[in-house]
């Protein structure tokens, strides 16, 4: 299944066996996304939180 990138456009593939929690990335710009959703037919997906990363301090 392939999903577009919301950063660039390009084409995210997603993996048949990804499960719902998952980062994918996109191979393009390395913009990373949490998949929201997955059903047979849809898979959405939001911006990754970046979680533990603290550079401002």
């Amino acid at each position: 299944m392939k999903k577009e990138c919301q950063e660039c456009g390009a084409e995210i593939n997603i993996p048949e066996d990804a499960v719902v929690g998952e980062i994918v990335t996109c191979p393009d710009c390395g913009g990373d996304f949490e998949i929201a959703t997955k059903t047979a037919e849809k898979v959405e997906l939001k911006p990754a939180e970046t979680v533990g990363e603290d550079w401002g301090q």
